[in-house]
């Protein structure tokens, strides 16, 4: 069932829930980049004040760093490392990242790996995030080998939660196989997720699918509501297609 919402919006300000400031975590291809970015242009287009803050220093291919002009074009700030660091995989992170913390007056969403460094990278700015006041959000895709069932799920946010000091509120499924995504791969991660949130005394409401997924697949079919992302991570060899694609179509 797409979770579109009566406003629009659909599950965005739910994860938020009270607070302006939201962390999605997760480990490599569980597409919490890809949540992140979708939350973000949502809210700005929404005329919400939007910051995305790139904590992900482990992903060497789907980063919000690279999204970054075209999210300024959208009014969307972007927080990464500068310049010649943009694409480093050290953690080279650039003082306004506590500034954009800081910023009340701003809806922030910190993009932070999942992984051990990603989680002591978070730890950092764990002070300040405690502060302010905030949510975690881990994301969960159970074909992938560090979350392949509920166990598995609950581990990894255990293990986050210890190395970055800070709590997660909500699993969020995103069970796929990119183009070979089925309902029942959708429905698998759903109740794995549920599980562990179960397990772990924490939230679970929402799985995500992407737009291009919806169109192929009855979603009516998925047994928790489905967030529907537009496809904005792209791998190094995707963007050289889409490029000389967009040229021919002129």
């Amino acid at each position: 069932m797409p979770d579109t919402g009566a406003d629009g919006f659909g599950a965005g300000p739910r994860f938020f829930s009270g607070v302006s400031l939201l962390a999605i975590t997760g480990s490599y291809g569980s597409g919490k980049t890809e949540l992140a970015a979708n939350l973000a242009m949502l809210l700005a287009e929404t005329g919400r004040p939007t910051t995305l803050v790139d904590l992900d220093v482990v992903n060497p291919y789907f980063r919000s760093r690279d999204m970054r002009e075209p999210f300024l074009a959208r009014g969307i700030e972007v927080v990464a490392p500068p310049g010649q660091f943009s694409h480093a995989d050290l953690p080279m992170l650039p003082p306004r990242v506590q500034g954009a913390i800081e910023d009340t007056g701003r809806h922030v969403i910190l993009d932070a790996g999942g992984d051990p460094m990603g989680a002591r990278v978070l730890a950092r700015y764990s002070g300040l995030v405690q502060a302010r006041g905030y949510r975690m959000v881990l994301v969960a895709n159970s074909r992938r080998p560090d979350t392949l069932d509920a166990e598995a799920i609950a581990a990894m946010a255990a293990s986050i939660e210890r190395s970055s000091r800070l709590g997660i509120h909500e699993i969020v499924a995103n069970a796929h196989l990119m183009e070979e995504t089925t309902v029942e791969i959708i429905n698998e991660g759903i109740r794995a997720s549920r599980e562990a949130a179960r397990a772990r005394g924490i939230v679970f409401h929402t799985a995500c699918a992407l737009e291009d997924t919806a169109r192929r697949l009855d979603l009516s079919r998925a047994e928790a509501p489905v967030l529907l992302l537009k496809k904005t991570m792209l791998k190094p060899w995707e963007k050289g297609w889409r490029a000389s694609r967009a040229h021919q179509e002129r």
